[in-house]
């Protein structure tokens, strides 16, 4: 009876004392762990960031939200506008003005009077989102005949799923920098390091976002160039043309020879006086000095 009612006593005893230990040994192990894990989250830290193509599907799968495959594609079309000559600056200004009303910017413009015998022209270029082109496309036609028509495509995916992939990989990448800067008890030492590494991550950061915000004008816009000329400007031209572009070339070939002549004569003038003083001075010595040569001789006779 005794020996039944002390095995309960030892089995009561003796577990909370086996549980304690095992819940010392669990804290010893969880603690000794913590260093090696800071270790290694130290060390991933300090891992430089690989921008090389080859290691993009590696960054590419440690995203938990991956870019999209696209595809972006750049496209550029080229027009050619045939207006009259009167209505080629009414033109011009009129598809200007047009695609202010549109989601649609202008980056460049330029115009051209009539000068001589040189027709009137101007060039648009200008970036218009895809669903606004066939309207601008109408209001061209109205403004002229458009007498060519060309297209270009460039495919951008590539490019733009390794800017993306980068971004993601250096925003996560300058976080954890930012984390562990902010941890309490930090060498000054490493410190310093994590602020260098920081700044040349923001750096790459700050590129790669400017590159994406142009990769992203470039697919979700299209690049229009139009250029106006005068309609049928070469058959309007006076059959006296080339008379008139000669006697004009001659005229400046004249300008040119008189131009060159006033040249060498300014050139010359002041060696000109230079030489007539040298030969007013020969002559006013010369005249003495054969008059003293003709007196020696006689002198020697007459002793």
């Amino acid at each position: 009876m005794r020996q039944t009612l002390a095995l309960p006593l030892l089995i009561a005893v003796f577990l909370p004392a086996c549980n304690s230990h095992k819940t010392a040994r669990s804290v010893d192990r969880a603690e000794a762990a913590r260093p090696q894990e800071t270790a290694e989250f130290v060390k991933a830290i300090q891992l430089p960031v690989s921008t090389s193509s080859h290691s993009l599907p590696v960054a590419m799968a440690m995203l938990p939200n991956p870019p999209a495959a696209g595809p972006f594609i750049a496209v550029q079309h080229k027009l050619q506008v045939a207006s009259s000559d009167e209505k080629l600056q009414q033109a011009w200004d009129s598809v200007i003005r047009f695609c202010g009303t549109l989601q649609c910017e202008v980056t460049a413009s330029s115009i051209t009077a009539r000068y001589g015998s040189s027709p009137a022209s101007g060039n648009i270029a200008l970036r218009v989102v895809p669903q606004d082109l066939p309207k601008l496309l109408t209001q061209v036609e109205k403004e002229g005949n458009i007498v060519q028509h060309s297209t270009l495509s460039e495919d951008k995916t590539t490019q733009v799923v390794d800017s993306e992939a980068r971004i993601k990989n250096l925003t996560a990448y300058r976080d954890s920098l930012r984390a562990m800067l902010s941890r309490p008890a930090l060498a000054i030492k490493d410190s310093v390091e994590i602020q260098e590494k920081l700044t040349d991550v923001q750096s790459d950061l700050d590129s790669q976002t400017t590159k994406r915000k142009i990769l992203a004008n470039e697919t979700e816009k299209v690049a229009v160039e139009i250029e106006f000329r005068v309609k049928d400007a070469g058959s309007r031209r006076s059959p006296f043309a080339p008379l008139w572009t000669a006697v004009g070339e001659a005229g400046e070939t004249l300008a040119d020879s008189l131009g060159s002549v006033i040249t060498f004569v300014v050139f010359v003038i002041p060696w000109m006086a230079l030489l007539l003083l040298v030969a007013w001075l020969i002559r006013l010595l010369w005249p003495k000095r054969r008059g003293r040569k003709a007196a020696l001789p006689a002198t020697q006779v007459k002793s």
